[in-house]
């Protein structure tokens, strides 16, 4: 059981070190980009918006596919295609049930789970700073005019 826990502890530490660096990809790419935030025209907000969310789909699949290969080269599912499948509704909290680890890794699921939620969690709040930062620069902006 330790063993496991140990193996689930530094999948969550990948999983975090993934979302962290990609977060830090993404601001760059937002601070780079021509297009900043405070620009609150829709066609180019609009399209920063997509690019941010495409880039975060990313990083949640990079850390998909790292349990996913962990799931199938532990031989916890027969194939990576399951392993993907399996891996991305569980860390997306979908959880069809269609396909479960076997007993002595069943534990993973849940640790999986968890550390999607709070990943989910942080690229929502990424978002929502980048959106928020639009709608403050335009409130400061009004309120100067």
């Amino acid at each position: 059981m330790i063993t496991k826990l140990l193996v689930a502890s530094g999948l969550v530490a990948i999983t975090v070190a993934i979302h962290a660096s990609g977060l830090g990809m993404v601001l760059s790419h937002v601070l780079d980009s021509r297009v900043q935030p405070e620009d609150t025209r829709f066609w180019p907000i609009t399209w920063l918006l997509i690019r941010i969310a495409w880039l975060l789909i990313a990083i949640h699949l990079v850390a998909i596919a790292v349990w996913a290969i962990f799931f199938w080269v532990a031989k916890c599912l027969p194939d990576m295609e399951s392993s993907f499948y399996f891996s991305a509704v569980t860390y997306a909290t979908i959880g069809y049930g269609d396909l479960v680890l076997p007993k002595e890794w069943r534990m993973l699921g849940p640790i999986e789970g968890f550390t999607g939620i709070l990943m989910f969690g942080l690229s929502t709040a990424f978002f929502f700073v980048v959106v928020s930062k639009s709608v403050l620069q335009r409130a400061d902006e009004r309120s100067q005019a």
